[in-house]
């Protein structure tokens, strides 16, 4: 693990190298995958990497996690409270769907968390692009192959060090890099809406996943509903789709 950790710092140098940068950012939830990304971004970039924390309908203080993960990394930070970009957003959004005697309730929860997602990558571009970083992403390879990321969100990023990391080897590398136990051990969540967490979402464990992943055989029932969700969300995992040039008859 150690030399995997080696592998993807000098990777992250490579690729920010390659692109002109002067560094690297990333987007700091208080989960592992974003903890493991904060670790390796801060050991890529000592002194040119940072740790943006973008809460919504919470105050900065009560980003506990988050703020383990920067003090843990001793990551150069900021605090970029959403609260009221987001709500004049979705205000704005529902009042004009509703005027038009078009909205759908039903929608509006994972509307709302979709936006909320796509406001925080927003967000940090704008810091990126201040600095002249690249943002990192943190989809690990049970996110990738589910789909299990919003698209223009947390999946619009410019560098996904995890990306061919299961869940259970994101948490061996948390554990290499000394990630507080407390965030290695907490149940993984969005954090789409109270309580919510990702195994309740995708209607299985991540250890199915990854057992998937690893080409065991798994439930039948499991299985179908992997490939089902893999294939559903195919368009997440490629550029804009386009029609191919029109040459007439």
């Amino acid at each position: 693990m150690e030399e995997r950790i080696d592998y993807l710092v000098r990777w992250l140098q490579d690729k920010v190298e390659e692109a002109g940068a002067d560094g690297a950012l990333v987007g700091i939830s208080g989960g592992i995958d974003s903890a493991v990304v904060s670790y390796l971004v801060k050991k890529a970039f000592p002194d040119q990497s940072l740790g943006v924390l973008l809460p919504i309908n919470k105050k900065m203080e009560e980003q506990t996690d988050a703020l383990a993960v920067v003090e843990g990394a001793d990551l150069d930070y900021i605090g970029i409270n959403l609260t009221d970009a987001y709500e004049t957003t979705y205000k704005a959004v529902k009042g004009q769907i509703e005027e038009k005697g078009d909205w759908k309730d039903d929608k509006s929860q994972l509307g709302g968390a979709n936006l909320k997602a796509r406001l925080r990558m927003s967000t940090l571009y704008a810091v990126g692009n201040n600095y002249n970083y690249l943002v990192v992403g943190t989809d690990n390879a049970a996110e990738d192959y589910t789909g299990y990321f919003t698209k223009y969100g947390d999946g619009g990023v410019d560098l996904v060090p995890l990306i061919n990391l299961r869940k259970e080897e994101v948490r061996e590398m948390a554990g290499a890099l000394d990630v507080p136990s407390s965030i290695i051990e907490k149940k993984p969540s969005a954090e789409l809406w109270e309580g919510q967490t990702d195994e309740d979402e995708l209607g299985m464990s991540y250890d199915t996943i990854d057992a998937y992943l690893r080409g065991e055989k798994i439930n039948p029932e499991d299985e179908k509903k992997l490939k089902d969700r893999h294939e559903q969300t195919a368009h997440k995992r490629q550029i804009p789709a386009g029609p191919e040039e029109y040459r007439g008859d």
